[in-house]
């Protein structure tokens, strides 16, 4: 493997970018580990697939926001380094598939030429920063939450506090009391309010999905903009040192939250204000409020050809802005996925005839801005050139999925195939929902729910369930989900397991049961809590029936062998099987991180590179004891109970009030050198010890 030279003007992601490369090396040259190799990779985005040999690449766009220029350039690398491809996740972000491993450092170097990034899109860090997608634009929003969102991106982008937690970390924006960012599905999440005309949020705390879906709790009715930042860093601070790291499916912060309450959690925040660093980043909200500059060209003569389609499209596609004369397009993507032909010509549509801007949304579509009511008609034509005008944006023909089994570890049965299914039968057999009421259908290929299958109003779950001595694929079917704007929701219920194959007749009895007992302008939410979960399952009960399944029914929908369960090794969110002298190894990389903070003046990041390395100095001798360490505040209780407690360890006060120290002393110059000294001093003293007892030994 030939190593390379970067060209970027940026020291920081060049050096990163190099890193990468040579790790990459190492790892190909069997010196690295394929467990320590894997959390930097995921820590840049780089996942692994299904497919062996390859990669899933997931590149960060915060709050969905793309321009012109950008779009090309990702076009270009998907054509370069991938199939032509993009897939829109439900964070926002764009995904490329069959990537190689090695080239992924000249992918990056690419990207970063036009300011994107795929540092921590994946990993146990911060993941994308999300928004609503009108943000900027809708007319019922107090303000534009871009610029708030943009300063958290920056903000926490390779800050020390939030790098090796237990587990990924997300954080949404949403523009109004609507909520369409959906924060109660969120660590943490705000809603943009006004009071006493200061700008501020209503936050949400502890939200998740996954197999145990939780509601975030309310943690302020109205905190002011400028002390977000300031929140959300003591709440990463306590997340990464009180979070579960051992057990993964416990390591979210919402089980913490669940634990030890609310009131606790929070008791814990305020005891983090002295080490916070006192940074108020600019929010540049100039740059995100007003329009921008449209170019002078005249409107294209175009024919319409079907007038009616024309007008449908324009009632369920065409949102009017906040700014006079102006209007948003919502392109319905379906799965997700679209390619680099259409992708490159809709980028130069926004740059000649819009604002250049254009954003990915949280339902995997695209929402083009900044278009004048006079160009609607030729935007409408150039989109059915592209297959972009299909009518029914954000309506029940929108469908969500995951992946699945095209190409996740995870997936246990395809959730495109299904999804694509559905689809084609809501076109042919239920056309008025294209354009009437929305019914939210979101699927996933596991219980992991990056489909938000159990937030939906009809939410189906990739299972399998058993014939005989056989196994077929099958769908968890769960009803009930919703979004109820202003942080609240409710969770759908898991109804019943069905074989596969039989997801439309499922579907089609729920449609036309609404259809025939729903009430007038009641919401299918409102209508499955009236009936109850016991009416539902009545309804679907024969179709669960595994005795007699056909031929066809072990087949997954999209294949055409018999279906075999063969799940890898999730990297959602991997942790990483520490061993002592690897533990030992990275205590030195994070005193050489704080030496380099400190050349930079970043004081609060220096100190707390120190304070990493005192505790994984720490852990290192618990594990040669074969002592679980499953948070950062156990290392540290047990380690003084084990080592200095019993004189094995000489400290000259316990060992949590020397880890600790950073909580009663503000950052700054003269502080941060003394913790990085007593950092070092303390991994000479651990290291002497572990020497002395394997010699011992």
């Amino acid at each position: 493997m030939q190593s390379f030279r970067t060209e970027l003007e940026n020291p920081i992601v060049e050096e990163e970018i190099l890193e990468l490369e040579k790790r990459i090396r190492a790892f190909k040259e069997g010196k690295e580990s394929d467990d320590k190799f894997k959390s930097l990779r995921l820590a840049r985005g780089v996942y692994g697939q299904r497919q062996a040999g390859v990669q899933m690449v997931r590149i960060k766009l915060p709050f969905g926001r793309v321009t012109s220029e950008q779009l090309h350039k990702i076009c270009n690398v998907s054509d370069e380094y991938s199939r032509g491809r993009l897939h829109i996740t439900t964070r926002q972000d764009i995904q490329i598939h069959h990537v190689s491993l090695e080239r992924t450092p000249q992918l990056w170097e690419e990207l970063a030429k036009d300011d994107v990034t795929i540092r921590e899109a994946c990993g146990n860090t911060v993941r994308n920063v999300t928004a609503s997608p009108t943000a900027g634009i809708d007319v019922n929003e107090p303000f534009d939450v871009s610029a708030y969102a943009r300063a958290t991106f920056q903000f926490f982008l390779r800050n020390p506090i939030c790098q090796e937690m237990g587990r990924k970390f997300k954080i949404s924006f949403s523009s109004s009391e609507e909520d369409t960012a959906l924060s109660y599905i969120h660590d943490l999440g705000f809603i943009a309010k006004l009071k006493d005309g200061k700008r501020g949020f209503k936050v949400v705390l502890g939200g998740g999905l996954g197999s145990q879906p939780r509601h975030a709790d309310e943690l302020y009715d109205f905190i002011e903009a400028k002390k977000i930042i300031e929140l959300i860093e003591g709440v990463i601070r306590v997340f990464d040192r009180y979070g579960e790291r051992s057990k993964r499916m416990k390591a979210r912060m919402k089980f913490l939250i669940k634990e030890i309450g609310k009131d606790a959690f929070m008791k814990l925040v305020e005891e983090q204000k002295t080490a916070l660093s006192g940074v108020v980043p600019k929010f540049e909200t100039e740059k995100y409020e007003a329009a921008p500059p449209l170019q002078d060209v005249t409107v294209p003569a175009v024919k319409i050809d079907d007038d009616e389609a024309f007008k449908t499209w324009k009632s369920t596609n065409v949102i009017p802005q906040k700014q006079q004369g102006l209007f948003a397009i919502g392109i319905r993507v379906s799965l997700g996925d679209f390619y680099t032909p259409e992708a490159r010509k809709l980028a130069d549509l926004i740059k000649k005839y819009a604002g250049n801007e254009m954003r990915f949304t949280l339902r995997q579509d695209i929402l083009l801005r900044h278009v004048r009511e006079e160009f609607l008609p030729f935007f409408y034509t150039e989109l059915k050139k592209l297959g972009f005008a299909e009518a029914g944006y954000n309506k029940t023909v929108d469908i969500t999925a995951c992946p699945g089994t095209d190409t996740c570890n995870l997936g246990i049965a395809s959730s495109t195939g299904i999804a694509a299914v559905l689809e084609d039968l809501l076109k042919e057999e239920y056309p008025h929902f294209v354009n009437g009421r929305d019914i939210t259908i979101k699927i996933s290929g596991c219980m992991n729910a990056c489909g938000q299958h159990n937030m939906a109003e009809i939410g189906f779950q990739g299972m399998t369930v058993k014939s005989g001595k056989s196994v077929a694929p099958a769908l968890q079917v769960l009803l009930g989900g919703g979004q109820f704007g202003d942080g609240k929701g409710r969770f759908a219920d898991k109804v019943i397991k069905i074989p596969s194959k039989r997801g439309p007749h499922a579907f089609r009895r729920l449609l036309n049961d609404f259809e025939k007992e729903s009430g007038e302008g009641e919401r299918f939410t409102e209508y499955y809590e009236r009936q109850g979960k016991t009416y539902f399952y009545d309804l679907l009960k024969d179709l669960s029936d595994t005795s007699k399944l056909s031929q066809d029914e072990f087949i997954d929908w999209g294949h055409d062998a018999p279906y075999i369960k063969a799940i890898g090794v999730g990297e959602c969110a991997g942790v990483v099987i520490d061993l002592i002298a690897t533990l030992l190894f990275e205590s030195e990389e994070k005193i050489d991180n704080a030496k380099t903070a400190l050349q930079r003046k970043s004081w609060a990041d220096s100190i707390y590179h120190s304070y990493t390395s005192i505790v994984n100095s720490a852990k290192a001798l618990l594990l040669a004891e074969d002592v679980k360490t499953n948070t950062q505040a156990g290392i540290i209780s047990q380690f003084d109970e084990l080592f200095v407690q019993t004189g094995k360890i000489e400290l000259s006060t316990s060992f949590k009030e020397f880890a600790y120290q950073m909580n009663e002393n503000e950052p700054g110059e003269t502080f941060a050198n003394k913790y990085l000294e007593d950092a070092h001093l303390f991994l000479k003293r651990v290291d002497a010890y572990r020497t002395k007892e394997v010699q011992d030994a």
